[in-house]
């Protein structure tokens, strides 16, 4: 147990799990149980009276369903639950994930082996020897493309790479933007045509950085993925749910024979949710393996629709304009409409309707999405209710080799900024001396930390590397759910104009945040929007200070998007020559309306000379005390935040193979 960990409780009933033990047996230690399922219902017995402590022993617990936490299985009446290895180190995996072998070769000239799974079982994600591989893709050239309402039509004179794939119906359309990535699933192809599903198709082509028109279009991409006839490379896959059938290029130097290869079953691993009335209280998890899971909506008629950071559209929306690449390519009112309906990515791990929860020394391994989900919105839970989060505690867990971003705490919809009910609010998250590396891999726009409407998160002390979009995000809704509203979204783009934007005169949830002491290199390495550590939105109170941001690919380091106000930035070291050190966004076409006014960057040091948007006494944006570094002379006191930002000295985190970015 490392510095954090609490002395366990005197006179807790101890249950052991095993995965050589036997349900029948009473679930000591020399008579463990078999199945984390049993544990839990001798946890029901006596958690009422006594403080309950279940050692799960090394090894395998495949489940296949989601592992769901309620109300009565954590502590009762001031006892406490803790699940935990059963021995340091031992690491306990839970796995959603099926073991697949019996592979036999399929086609000798493309080296494509083939095996059998169940029929139906569908998934996004294979690991081969714990390590994501990608589907087969090829990129198609923007220059070369029609966009109309039904899909795409590649010009006449082009090449048609379609020709392959006129049978091809599982095949993907995958977009990047420049902070979005996007799935539409295709309807059918018919000769140079993609003729694509709805409403994914309708919800990829209005609002913001879109499929047809991306911010920065030259940075942008279009691939056509997921179908048996494009795996042309080693490590390349293809899954037929209909045939039971799954296919793999192995790759280079693994003998398929041998290899440890993993299809995930299961869209969520572990649901702790209660409601209102009777939440889920006092229940812990150390040093447990979370693995192999996969979030199946981009696979269907929705496709992933993305907006931000996990955030997407769903459905059809009633002010849907009858022309959106002529009239809603970058906004327009309708859009604006929908605005308080996105959805949020299902986590993994899902936290709602509880207080005092504690994850500490675990791994969040192998994942399909975001690997965390604290006090999300409620159509991102597996039990239907959402937020009411409280005292969360996030403390010496590892992340890594995950498709989706680490941690996503809070909402986005309006219970989430306004609750209508007080104990909705998510408040007080303590995410501390974690290490996050290799994350995003496949949603390359998540952010690794997502904080949306918390009242009191706390990110402290965690090192975050090699991660594509940012690092730390906290904040959400452009200043438009702030009292009063935003006044470039009240008079130019008529979001207003809705009635479920209503202009508030009360603050959101999003305040007195501290973003402190954190370690964060190798970020920014594909999107070009956001910053290593950003901000939405109003955050009264909240401080961002002593965090040491380096190599971040000449990105931005620090950046108050719109609607920020009343933030202390503070004594940060940014090490990233090339790049903005510091970036607001004053709107600049909505100058006069003081869109994101009153922050304060003061006392901190940098190499870099750049600094972006307006930063101006009219604003009461201000540079105090500021320091730029030359020729790498830092001085005492900047060395001595570097030296001290990351996971504590104190904390001994589990230790697993690293992860590199794919």
């Amino acid at each position: 147990m490392h510095v954090f960990a609490q002395s366990q409780p005197a006179q807790a009933v101890t249950f052991a799990v095993s995965p050589s033990g036997d349900d029948s047996d009473d679930g000591s230690v020399d008579h463990p149980f078999r199945t984390i399922e049993r544990a839990q219902r001798a946890v029901r017995e006596v958690n009422g009276d006594h403080n309950v402590v279940v050692r799960l022993a090394h090894g395998t617990y495949r489940i296949d369903h989601p592992w769901v936490f309620r109300a009565l299985d954590g502590g009762r009446n001031e006892h406490t639950v803790t699940w935990s290895e059963a021995s340091p180190g031992a690491q306990p995996v839970i796995s959603g994930g099926l073991a697949v072998s019996g592979w036999r070769l399929w086609n000798a000239e493309r080296k494509i082996y083939v095996a059998d799974v169940p029929r139906g079982l569908d998934a996004r994600q294979l690991w081969v020897n714990d390590r994501l591989t990608a589907r087969a893709s090829f990129e198609i050239a923007r220059k070369d493309c029609d966009f109309n309402r039904q899909g795409i039509v590649l010009r006449a004179g082009a090449a048609n790479p379609l020709v392959a794939l006129q049978n091809a119906n599982r095949l993907e359309l995958r977009a990047t933007g420049f902070f979005t990535e996007r799935f539409s699933p295709v309807e059918r192809v018919s000769g140079n045509t993609l003729i694509m599903r709805q409403p994914a198709w309708d919800n990829n082509i209005w609002g913001y950085d879109t499929v047809e028109k991306p911010f920065g279009p030259q940075l942008s991409h279009l691939y056509l993925e997921n179908a048996l006839e494009l795996i042309s490379q080693p490590g390349q896959w293809f899954l037929d749910p209909a045939e039971g059938k799954l296919y793999l290029r192995p790759p280079e130097g693994v003998d398929i024979a041998k290899a440890d290869v993993e299809l995930p079953r299961l869209p969520v691993l572990v649901s702790i949710s209660g409601t209102l009335d009777d939440p889920v209280q006092d229940l812990s998890m150390i040093g447990i393996r979370f693995s192999y899971s996969s979030w199946l909506g981009p696979s269907t008629s929705e496709g992933y629709a993305s907006q931000q950071s996990g955030t997407f559209l769903a459905g059809k929306a009633a002010a849907y304009p009858a022309d959106p690449i002529a009239t809603c390519a970058e906004g327009c009112s309708g859009f604006e409409s929908v605005r308080n309906h996105w959805q949020q990515m299902p986590a993994a791990v899902q936290v709602s309707a509880a207080k005092r929860i504690t994850f500490m020394d675990n791994i969040f391994a192998h994942l399909g999405q975001y690997a965390l989900g604290i006090g999300n919105d409620a159509d991102a839970t597996l039990s239907g209710v959402g937020l009411a989060a409280g005292d969360i505690t996030v403390v010496a867990n590892l992340f890594t080799d995950v498709a989706g971003g680490a941690i996503l705490a809070g909402g986005v919809q309006a219970d989430a900024h306004h609750p209508g009910d007080l104990r909705q609010t998510n408040r007080q998250l303590i995410v501390r001396s974690n290490r996050i590396q290799s994350v995003s891999e496949e949603y390359r726009d998540n952010s690794a930390i997502l904080s949306t409407y918390v009242l009191g998160a706390v990110i402290l002390h965690n090192d975050i590397s090699d991660v594509p979009y940012d690092a730390i995000d906290i904040g959400f809704g452009w200043g438009i759910q702030d009292p009063g509203g935003n006044a470039s979204y009240l008079f130019r783009l008529r979001t207003y104009d809705w009635k479920q934007n209503p202009i508030y005169q009360t603050s959101t949830t999003h305040r007195d945040v501290v973003v402190a002491n954190n370690r964060i290199h190798g970020a920014k390495s594909y999107f070009h929007d956001g910053g290593a550590i950003y901000n939405l939105s109003a955050s009264p109170g909240t401080l961002i200070t002593e965090n040491y941001i380096f190599d971040n690919h000449s990105m931005i380091g620090i950046y108050l998007d719109e609607g920020s106000r009343y933030l202390t930035v503070r004594r940060n070291v940014v090490q990233d020559s090339g790049g903005e050190w510091l970036n607001i966004n004053t709107v600049r076409a909505a100058y006069p309306m003081r869109i994101s006014p009153d922050n304060t960057a003061v006392d901190n040091w940098h190499d870099g000379t750049k600094v972006g948007g307006m930063w101006t006494n009219y604003q009461n944006d201000l540079i105090l005390d500021d320091h730029l570094v030359r020729d790498n002379t830092w001085p005492a006191e900047a060395q001595e935040i570097m030296k001290n930002s990351g996971v504590e000295t104190t904390v001994a985190l589990p230790t697993y193979p690293v992860q590199s970015s794919h």
